[in-house]
């Protein structure tokens, strides 16, 4: 009890310290601005280094211990499931605890398993033990985002979140490519396969400590004022606090279950994620089994996938601040339409024109991480930042639960059943579907909804004031 009392009061958000002297806070807050982003950026690319490096070694699942498409789809959809349920909890947890402690506790416990699974391989023959330890991978993953969004809202202002949300957003880019890279460079030739797993489970764990390291959780816990008050961007001090008067049912009721825009934007998410899970957790088996590529050559193409992304994301995240004036879904819904196109010529390439495929790689990655992180942007841009966390987990409650296990396990059974041909039907389905939703948040949180985006801020300030 004592031990339980200790770890949830070291969790606790710490409380704001003394205002330090004015002609100190611009170069203070300069030098935790990078910091933190730094320890968010290092800390998040590591949650991705092991949360599905194991879709890497599918073809050998199935190789060694002949694991059906279906199976496949279940050990992978697992760890979606579980993360998208924790990402919604978590989020609410990480709204009230410090980031400091919460982003790396969750990536040292994730890195364990990932350690775990790829020292003892004799787990793969157990495939209940297997789906187990792959969904406690997925809770603990689900403690990456939230702290993320969490301090990415007190660091730094609206104006300016759309462009620092993308450079961090190609973190995750970056996570998942490096075992694939491993892998190509014949990390598997010099150990086995099973690198995947531990190699970057113990890359995991010194990432941990570094972010542990860099990250801060508010400018108040520092001494520092808001964002707002600091950026000058706040509304008057004579505004009453109602915020904190809400029960958390009632602030769930009020910012999340009430929010129509927030539901559109939770079930485009799932129609996003399922294209990009689909995509990329199944590229190593599709590549190999029906495009002749080998091992080498579909790591190659993974890491493509996944590089291509880095310049696409931060090319919306642009786009949504200054071509589209704080706009988030357009430059979405153009990506979603764009990608139903070359996904149908990625379907229909000819085996021996790899580079034909390769481009379609490119094309497809450089596109569908751009939708990805503005639909996380605008749930956060669409309710008080007290809550942010929690919105951000509510579209990722749907994108995972919902989205990325259909790319898992309904994808690998329709595979099993359909073959290909199904999959991919599905997939193009998948991007009518969330084009449509996403086109239905145009103009939600846009600043020409006055009334909304009032609202908005004077609940954030009333709740930083209190």
């Amino acid at each position: 009890m004592n031990i339980a009392k200790k770890f949830l009061e070291w969790m606790k958000a710490p409380a704001a310290q003394p205002i330090m002297p004015a002609n100190k806070q611009e170069s203070v807050y300069a030098y935790y601005r990078f910091r933190v982003f730094m320890g968010i950026f290092i800390g998040y690319a590591g949650y991705y280094l092991v949360r599905k490096n194991i879709s890497l070694i599918m073809p050998d699942l199935e190789r060694l211990y002949g694991y059906s498409k279906f199976q496949q789809g279940i050990i992978m959809g697992s760890t979606s499931f579980a993360y998208g349920i924790s990402k919604f909890i978590m989020g609410w947890f990480s709204d009230r605890s410090n980031a400091k402690f919460f982003l790396p506790l969750g990536l040292v416990f994730s890195a364990i398993i990932s350690c775990l699974i790829g020292f003892f391989p004799s787990i793969f023959m157990n495939f209940h033990l297997l789906i187990f330890l792959m969904y406690l991978n997925g809770w603990f993953q689900g403690m990456g985002w939230p702290p993320c969004g969490r301090v990415m809202v007190h660091w730094f202002s609206t104006k300016e979140r759309g462009s620092k949300m993308a450079i961090w957003n190609m973190a995750h880019n970056i996570g998942q490519a490096f075992p694939a890279m491993l892998l190509s460079i014949g990390l598997s030739f010099w150990l086995s396969w099973h690198a995947a797993l531990y190699v970057p489970g113990i890359l995991a764990l010194i990432i941990a400590f570094i972010s542990y390291t860099l990250v801060e959780d508010t400018p108040a816990s520092l001494g520092l004022p808001s964002i707002e008050n600091f950026k000058h961007e706040e509304l008057p001090q004579s505004i009453i606090n109602d915020g904190e008067q809400l029960s958390v049912m009632q602030q769930l009721n009020k910012y999340i279950f009430k929010n129509k825009y927030l539901w559109f934007l939770a079930i485009a998410n799932l129609f996003v994620y399922l294209t990009r899970y689909a995509i990329i957790d199944w590229m190593p088996s599709y590549l190999m089994n029906v495009k002749g590529f080998n091992r080498e050559t579909s790591n190659f193409s993974y890491v493509v996938y996944e590089i291509a992304g880095i310049a696409g994301t931060f090319l919306c995240g642009w786009m949504s601040d200054k071509f589209f004036e704080g706009r988030r879904a357009p430059a979405g819904v153009i990506c979603m339409i764009l990608i139903a196109i070359v996904l149908n010529i990625y379907w229909f390439a000819p085996s021996s024109s790899p580079l034909l495929i390769n481009s379609c790689i490119l094309v497809m990655g450089f596109l569908i991480y751009g939708p990805v992180m503005l639909i996380g942007l605008h749930a956060i841009d669409l309710v008080p930042k007290h809550i942010a966390g929690t919105a951000a987990g509510f579209t990722g409650l749907f994108g995972y639960v919902g989205g990325a296990v259909c790319a898992n396990a309904l994808f690998g059974w329709i595979v099993d059943n359909y073959d290909w041909n199904g999959g991919f039907l599905l997939l193009f389905v998948s991007c009518l579907l969330a084009t449509i939703f996403l086109s239905l948040t145009w103009n939600a949180g846009h600043p020409s909804n006055k009334e909304e985006i009032l609202k908005k801020k004077k609940v954030s300030l009333r709740y930083n004031m209190a």
